[in-house]
């Protein structure tokens, strides 16, 4: 009798402090996306003041920023020699990293741990070190920097982004794949095409992303390698030093559009390539 008279108020306890841990748990995750979001918000919200001051409440609603905007040649310049140094830096390095990591993967050779902890030392550096490292390099063979000299900039950075997640998703293959594919006839291209390639096509998109977003933004090696070409992080970094216009809050407000897209458009590939398999 005394036990069941008691259990009760035990359960009635348990209840009370699961309710307390799983309150504070969301108020924790709450705080943490108004402090990763809020900023956002803000930057979107400021993007249609009709006034060139940050003051709150906004004195009026507008258009006129983004009508601005695409009128800024060299905004404009500035945005498409980015879109052009991340993506050429995200091929080039996709190009170089996917049989890096096959190679990791599958093959030994002397030197080999060593070659893995080098792939990471690029990304590991600060990035004021590998841009004056590779302007050196570039002086040395006389290279004139330009865009290009960017790119090689950027790759070399990223590398170890798409070395690291494709040799991790590869290691989660099983070897027997490969070897029923080669018992079956198939040479090695058509290995990778038919049965490697579908196996870490998710890991390529998102290396591949992940390697565009952080060309996109990179200011560091950048600031050492370009030319009298600008980048938009370059130009907003420079025209922020007279004060944030509203024209930075809507390219701002774009490219986080563009973001969600990509991500979105991401997932339904992904969710898509699950379903049919």
């Amino acid at each position: 009798m005394n036990a069941i008279a008691t259990t009760p108020p035990r359960a009635g306890k348990a209840r009370s402090t699961r309710w307390i841990a799983d309150s504070a748990f969301m108020t924790f995750v709450c705080a943490l996306m108004a402090f990763l979001y809020l900023p956002i918000a803000v930057l979107i919200v400021f993007s249609f003041n009709d006034s060139r001051t940050l003051t709150w409440p906004l004195s009026g609603f507008t258009l006129d920023w983004y009508v601005k905007l695409f009128s800024n040649t060299a905004l404009l310049e500035a945005l498409g020699n980015s879109l052009y140094v991340a993506s050429c830096a995200t091929a080039l390095t996709l190009m170089v990293g996917i049989p890096a990591a096959i190679a990791l993967d599958r093959h030994q050779f002397p030197g080999k741990a060593v070659f893995r902890r080098l792939l990471l030392l690029p990304i590991a550096l600060p990035g004021i070190v590998t841009g004056i490292s590779m302007l050196n390099m570039f002086r040395i063979f006389g290279f004139g920097l330009s865009l290009e000299t960017v790119i090689l900039g950027h790759a070399t950075a990223l590398l170890a982004v798409v070395v690291t997640q494709i040799f991790a998703r590869l290691q989660r293959v099983p070897k027997s794949y490969g070897e029923a594919s080669s018992d079956l006839g198939a040479n090695g291209l058509q290995t990778f095409w038919y049965v490697t390639l579908p196996n870490i096509k998710t890991a390529i998109i998102g290396a591949g992303l992940l390697s565009f977003v952080l060309s996109f933004d990179e200011i560091p090696v950048t600031f050492f390698l370009t030319g009298r070409d600008n980048t938009l992080p370059m130009y907003i970094y420079s025209t922020m030093r007279r004060g944030i216009t509203p024209e930075i809050n809507a390219i701002g407000t774009l490219i986080v559009l563009a973001s969600a897209l990509l991500i979105l458009a991401s997932v339904l590939v992904l969710r898509d390539r699950s379903q049919r398999s």
